[in-house]
């Protein structure tokens, strides 16, 4: 189980350093802000990845609780992220859309 989570852990620290890359590289502000929802939904991703790791490899009761406390904070990444996913995805959508008629 633990190679699993490894594997996430790594996936989803790549990920972040590209849509961090990418994001501030961005000149269009909505869709830097998208991509930096990714990135934020990335970081929450490896947190809760590393959280999983610490539990179920949990020697002592430290590793249990701060686990669970990376777990929670990662899963609330998460959602919080998605929800300004959703939030920026039509103007970002909007903004490339009227970048694509301007040129």
């Amino acid at each position: 189980m633990t190679p699993i989570f490894t594997i996430i852990l790594i996936i989803a620290l790549a990920m972040y350093v590209f849509y961090k890359i990418k994001a501030v590289r961005s000149k269009a502000p909505a869709a830097k802000k998208w991509i930096q929802t990714k990135a934020n939904i990335s970081v929450g991703l490896f947190m809760a990845a590393f959280g999983s790791i610490l539990l179920f490899t949990g020697r002592e009761t430290i590793d249990i609780v701060i686990g669970s406390i990376f777990l929670l904070l990662g899963a609330a990444n998460i959602i919080l992220g998605y929800r300004s996913y959703r939030i920026y995805l039509p103007y970002a959508a909007k903004e490339a859309e009227d970048q694509r008629m301007d040129s």
